[in-house]
């Protein structure tokens, strides 16, 4: 499996991809997934076995909802788009640290970025699946859980917009130096794939290149219920 998706996100036009990146901070790639799969992912989320915790948002001053990390070992499919995420992302974020003026590169393997990651205490797995019913939302969040923070991380819409659900747009804020923020809102379709910053990113300014802070959450839900599949690639402490 994990061959077969590495084939498949290879061949995304990551040219264009990159693009919408540099424009928004934010680039969607639509259908990737079919709704069986999403349903399919969706199911997981009632058993208990395949998770390592529960959080619920309010507790915690998060927003409202819940979500589950899974454990070691990931399901199948997690793991493979995990891994098949990781490589051309792994070439923007290295072209990122080179804009701000860093000279090592990301590991081009996703085991390498994880042995990076243990070595640093950081050995918990951290995808997990979202829940969110009527009255839910996100607040505005980073997600670092460590020293070791891949720049880059992304997340599947797994039910249908109006069908579903209603409301929980997928929001991104960008505080900008000496500017006012600028918010953006990814318009997502079932199995739909959003790639986004986890916490900063380089803009080319007039006077160079400077560093942006970027913060995501979800709107409140409105009717219904919505399903998130996060993927992160770092682990957590």
């Amino acid at each position: 499996m994990i061959e077969e998706w590495k084939t498949r996100i290879a061949a995304l036009d990551w040219q264009a991809l990159g693009e919408q990146l540099e424009e928004r901070s934010l680039a969607i790639v639509p259908a990737l997934l079919p709704p069986s799969t999403c349903c399919a992912l969706r199911l997981l989320y009632p058993q208990d076995d395949r998770f390592r915790s529960t959080i619920t948002m309010a507790r915690h001053g998060f927003g409202r909802g819940e979500y589950r990390y899974f454990a070691y070992d990931l399901p199948p499919l997690v793991q493979a788009l995990r891994t098949a995420l990781y490589p051309p992302l792994a070439a923007i974020a290295t072209e990122w640290r080179e804009r701000l003026g860093h000279v090592s590169a990301w590991p081009d393997d996703h085991a390498a970025l994880l042995a990076r990651c243990h070595a640093a205490g950081q050995t918990r797995p951290t995808p997990l699946l979202l829940r969110y019913g009527v009255g839910d939302f996100n607040c505005l969040h980073q997600d670092l859980y460590g020293e070791v923070h891949f720049p880059l991380q992304a997340a599947l819409l797994l039910d249908a917009p109006g069908e579903d659900f209603a409301g929980g747009e997928f929001v991104l804020v960008e505080n900008r130096p000496r500017q006012q923020s600028r918010c953006e809102v990814a318009v997502l379709g079932q199995g739909d794939l959003v790639i986004f910053p986890v916490r900063e990113r380089p803009r080319q300014g007039t006077k160079g290149v400077y560093r942006t802070q970027l913060r995501h959450g979800v709107s409140t839900i409105t009717r219904g219920r919505r399903h998130t599949l996060g993927i992160i690639f770092h682990d957590a402490r």
